[in-house]
């Protein structure tokens, strides 16, 4: 909640977003950030860039088959939305010393099929920048990890991560 409440949207659509993260929250005080939540979840992710900022990371989601940033639920260990964020990506690149940039840049409302019947990622996006030399190392969760020009994102992927990497270069 602290962080959804302190954060400052770029934009009113951004705005209505974080609005609607708040209400969810509001409405589900004991599950709402867990996966367990069937009308949907908190969730972290970031866009792990380059130390030039010229290149992102990005996964082939191996259950989705589309290149994503990285990021997933909210761990009990996790003790902020950050640190979710940041475990996740490090988790997910293999990327030692990733450091995070201050604040969530935006916000996402997307579909999932973590509940049958489906469910909701209300996802918190963050930026990481990666160390010079960074070596990156696939998942489980991953066919594939590959860095990116930050203006040639590759295909299969979706307008969330068009829209994530857009605003991290503005971070």
């Amino acid at each position: 909640m602290r962080v959804l409440e302190s954060w400052r949207a770029p934009d009113p659509e951004q705005e209505r977003v974080r609005a609607d993260f708040l209400r969810h929250l509001e409405r589900h005080p004991a599950d709402g950030m867990w996966r367990e939540c069937a009308a949907g979840h908190i969730t972290a992710s970031t866009a792990v860039l380059d130390s030039a900022r010229s290149r992102v990371l990005l996964t082939l989601h191996a259950k989705i088959k589309a290149w994503l940033q990285l990021g997933g639920h909210c761990e009990p260990g996790d003790a902020t939305l950050a640190a979710a964020a940041l475990r996740e990506a490090g988790e997910e690149s293999g990327i030692a010393g990733l450091r995070l940039l201050p604040g969530p840049v935006r916000l996402d409302r997307h579909a999932v099929r973590c509940h049958p019947g489906g469910s909701w990622h209300l996802d918190v996006q963050y930026v990481a920048i990666a160390p010079d030399g960074a070596r990156h190392a696939v998942s489980e969760e991953s066919d594939d990890l590959r860095w990116f020009p930050v203006d040639a994102l590759p295909e299969p992927t979706d307008d969330v991560v068009r829209r994530l990497v857009a605003r991290a270069l503005r971070s």
